[in-house]
């Protein structure tokens, strides 16, 4: 499958633990998406378009309305990468 670069950034961020958080209309319908990652961080990188680019190619999902992690088929797919942190 192929995977953008910012998709891929986004995935690592997700696979150690982030989440995406949503906001949504009242039809139901996403309006905005907030990536966050698991020290509170946000990353710029995530927008709406590749918030459903994720979806559709059903890499990220979420569970009873809360906020959208990695699916088991996005961790399959991400590459391996060191951590830059620190």
């Amino acid at each position: 499958m192929n995977i953008s670069r910012s998709e891929q950034r986004v995935l690592h961020v997700l696979a150690l633990g982030g989440r995406i958080l949503h906001d949504r209309e009242d039809s139901a319908k996403v309006i905005e998406v907030t990536c966050v990652t698991r020290e509170g961080m946000i990353l710029g990188d995530c927008n709406l378009a590749l918030f459903h680019q994720l979806r559709r190619k059903r890499l990220i999902e979420s569970h009873n309305g809360g906020p959208y992690r990695i699916s088991r088929r996005g961790r399959l797919s991400v590459r391996a990468q060191l951590d830059n942190q620190g």
